[in-house]
C-alpha cells in the first residue's frame, strides 16, 4: 500500500506506475478519470468511490487512502477503540481463523469488537418499517454507500426513492456510541472503499472514526508481528440478530427485514455489479409500481469489494464460505426493541451537475479525430467510452483528448510510416517468399529505372537476385553488400534482410555512386600530388649537389687566400712585392 496522499481523496493515482493503457478508463462505470499527458488521474468531484478500478488496474496504479496510521494515532493518544467487523470477514477468513480474529483485534488495542452485523439487523427494521409507512412507494435500499453515491450524483431524478435509512455500518456506529459514550473511537474494519467517503459524510460527523480496509488489517497484522495461529479462540463482545450475517450477500437486506418470500413473486430486487443495478435502475424510472430493489454495486455482493486481500479464495469460494458462517452462526433471536434514530435524508449533489454541449460542438470534436461520418464511428470501445460520440463529449469535458482513440492513431502511424518510406533517399523494395517484387518506393523506381508495371515480377528482372536467394535459403538473416549494377549506372550499399512472421524479404539501397566518384577523383588528385612532389624533390637534390660542388671549390680557393696572406704579414723581409702583387693578380683573376 501507498503512503497516504496529503488530502482526503479516497481513490487517487500512483503516477509513477500508470503506464496509459486505459484499463481504468474502461471499466470506470461513471467515467471518473481524467486523461492528461500520459497520466490517468481520479477526478474526485465524480468518483463515487466503488473501487472497480483499484481491483482492475494491472499495473497497480489505482490505490485508496492508507488511514492505518491515524487508526495507530487514536490508540498512541490513549483514546479507547471499538471495532466494527463487517459480516463478510467470514468470506475472507477460513474457519480457525474467524475463531481467533477478536483475539487478535485486542491484542492490536481495541477494547470491544463485535459485528457490523448487528447494525445491519437494526438497519432493515428500520427499512421494514419505512416501507410499511409507505406500502405504495418504490424504495431502494441504502446499505451499499457506493450505490447511493451513483444516485445522488448520477441519477438524481431516483433520490426520493432511496430508502431514508442509515447503512449497517453508521448503524452499529450509533449503536456503540450509545453503549460507550461518545469519547470511544469507532474503526469499521471491511471489504469497501466507498465506505471511507461514506465515513466522511458531514451527516455522519462523529460516529465512524476510520474506515479500514482487510487489506489494511493484514498490514497491521504484519507489522505488529500478530500470527493467528498464536492467538487464542475468543468470542466478539455482541452477537447480532436474525439473518443479519447475510448482509455481505445479494438478497442479504431483504432476508434480515423478513421479505425473502417476496422476492419470487417480482416484488423485491436483489442486484449486484453496476450493469445489473442500472437496468433495475431504469426499470424502476419506467414503472414506478411498489417495488423494493436492493442493490449492492460489487458482482456478489461485498464478498467481492475492492478492499479484499490480494490472495484471497476464488469468489464463488467466499460467497459460499460466508454462506456456511451464516448457516452455522445463527443470529440470536430478536428480543430488543429498536430505539435509535436511524433515518438519514440524501440529497443531490450540484457540484456535479454536467454541462451541456450543442450537435455542433460534438459534430466538431468528432472531425478532430476523423469521425464525421457514421461509417467512420466503430464505437470499438478501446478508448474506454462505449461510443465515438461518448467519447466526444469526453474530449468537450476535459476528460479525454483525441489521441485515446487507437484506431485513428494505428492509421496516423501507418501513414507516416508509409510516408518515411514515400520520402526516402534510399532505395526499399518488398519481395515476397517467391522473390517477386510486391512494393518499391520511389527512390528505388529511380535509381533502377522502373515504374509500379514491375510489380509481380521477380526481382531478377531488375538484378542479380543472389543475395536474396541466399536470405530464401536460409544461409543468413541479414546480408550487407556493396554492390555495382553497372547497367544502371548505380553504386550501392545493399543491406538485405528477411521479415520471418510475413515471410517477406526487405532490400534498403544506399546510393554511393556519387560518393564513389569523388573517392575516385580524390586518388587521382593525391596521385598527381605524390608525382609532383616527386620530381620537385629530384630537382632540389640536383640544385643542392651543384651548389654544393661551387661552394667546395670556392671554399678551397679562400683557403688559400688566407693562408698567404698570414704569410705576407708575418714576415715582411720575405716579401717580394713584384711576385705577391702578381699572386694576388692571378688569384682573382682566375675567380
Amino acid at each position: 500500500m501507498d503512503a497516504p496522499v496529503p488530502t482526503r481523496q479516497v481513490v487517487f493515482t500512483n503516477k509513477a506506475q500508470c503506464r496509459d493503457c486505459y484499463r481504468c478508463v474502461r471499466v470506470c462505470p461513471v467515467k471518473a478519470i481524467r486523461m492528461h499527458d500520459g497520466q490517468a488521474s481520479v477526478i474526485e468531484q465524480r468518483c463515487i468511490g466503488c473501487g472497480t478500478c483499484v481491483r482492475e488496474c494491472p499495473q497497480g496504479a489505482k490505490c485508496f487512502r492508507n488511514d492505518l496510521e491515524r487508526v495507530k494515532r487514536f490508540l498512541a493518544e490513549g483514546g479507547k477503540l471499538a471495532a466494527s467487523l463487517a459480516p463478510s470477514f467470514s468470506a475472507v477468513y477460513t474457519d480457525w481463523r474467524r475463531g481467533r480474529i477478536p483475539s487478535a483485534l485486542r491484542q492490536l488495542g481495541f477494547s470491544y469488537v463485535g459485528e457490523t452485523a448487528i447494525g445491519a439487523y437494526y438497519a432493515a427494521q428500520a427499512t421494514a418499517q419505512v416501507a410499511a409507512d409507505s406500502p405504495t412507494k418504490p424504495w431502494i435500499c441504502t446499505a451499499c454507500p457506493a450505490a447511493v453515491r451513483y444516485v445522488e450524483r448520477y441519477r438524481p431524478e431516483l433520490i426520493p426513492f432511496l430508502m431514508p435509512v442509515v447503512s449497517p455500518m453508521i448503524a452499529h456506529a450509533k449503536r456503540i456510541k450509545e453503549k460507550f459514550g461518545d469519547e470511544i473511537k469507532t474503526v469499521f474494519i471491511g471489504p469497501c472503499i466507498a465506505k471511507k467517503a461514506e465515513a466522511d459524510r458531514p451527516e455522519f460527523d462523529g460516529l465512524v472514526d476510520c474506515v479500514l480496509t482487510y487489506q489494511e488489517l493484514e498490514e497491521w497484522f504484519d507489522s505488529e508481528s500478530i500470527d493467528l495461529s498464536a492467538c487464542e479462540e475468543s468470542d466478539f463482545d455482541e452477537k447480532p440478530e436474525g439473518f443479519a450475517r447475510l448482509f455481505a450477500l445479494e438478497g442479504g437486506c431483504l432476508r434480515t427485514a423478513g421479505w425473502s418470500d417476496e422476492m419470487f413473486r417480482g416484488e423485491m430486487a436483489a442486484v449486484s455489479g453496476f450493469e445489473e443495478m442500472r437496468l433495475v435502475l431504469n426499470s424502476l424510472q419506467e414503472d414506478t409500481h411498489p417495488m423494493m430493489i436492493e442493490p449492492l454495486f460489487c458482482p456478489l455482493g461485498c464478498v467481492n469489494g475492492p478492499g479484499v486481500p490480494v490472495k484471497s479464495d476464488n469468489l464463488f469460494v467466499r460467497r459460499v464460505k460466508a454462506l456456511q458462517y451464516a448457516e452455522d452462526n445463527p443470529g440470536e433471536i430478536p428480543h430488543s426493541p429498536q430505539t435509535l434514530d436511524l433515518r438519514t435524508p440524501f440529497v443531490p449533489r450540484p457540484e456535479d451537475v454536467e454541462v451541456e454541449f450543442s450537435e455542433e460542438q460534438i459534430r466538431h470534436a468528432l472531425e478532430i479525430t476523423g469521425k464525421t461520418r457514421l461509417e467512420d464511428q466503430l464505437n470499438c470501445g478501446a478508448c474506454g467510452y462505449p461510443s465515438c460520440r461518448e467519447k466526444a463529449i469526453a474530449v468537450l469535458r476535459g476528460l479525454a483528448v483525441p489521441e485515446m482513440c487507437l484506431p485513428r492513431m494505428r492509421r496516423l502511424a501507418e501513414q507516416r510510416v508509409d510516408r518515411i518510406i514515400d520520402t526516402s533517399p534510399n532505395g526499399i523494395v518488398i519481395l515476397d517468399d517467391q522473390l517477386h517484387i510486391l512494393s518499391m518506393n520511389p527512390a528505388f523506381r529511380k535509381f533502377f529505372t522502373c515504374s509500379d508495371a514491375v510489380a509481380g515480377l521477380p526481382i531478377s528482372y531488375l538484378m542479380d537476385p543472389e543475395p536474396f536467394e541466399r536470405l530464401a535459403a536460409g544461409q543468413e538473416n541479414v546480408i550487407e553488400a556493396m554492390i555495382d549494377h553497372r547497367k544502371y549506372g548505380v553504386y550501392c550499399h545493399q543491406i538485405m534482410y528477411k521479415l520471418l512472421d510475413e515471410k517477406q524479404y526487405v532490400g534498403i539501397f544506399v546510393n554511393l555512386t556519387n560518393t564513389r566518384m569523388n573517392q575516385e577523383q580524390l586518388d587521382r588528385l593525391r596521385e598527381q600530388t605524390v608525382m609532383q612532389a616527386r620530381e620537385l624533390l629530384d630537382h632540389q637534390l640536383k640544385m643542392a649537389e651543384k651548389i654544393a660542388g661551387f661552394l667546395g671549390e670556392s671554399a678551397a680557393k679562400g683557403e688559400n687566400l688566407v693562408e698567404r696572406l698570414m704569410q705576407l704579414a708575418g714576415d715582411e723581409s720575405e716579401i717580394n712585392p713584384k711576385s705577391d702583387k702578381q699572386w694576388l693578380r692571378d688569384t682573382y683573376t682566375s675567380k
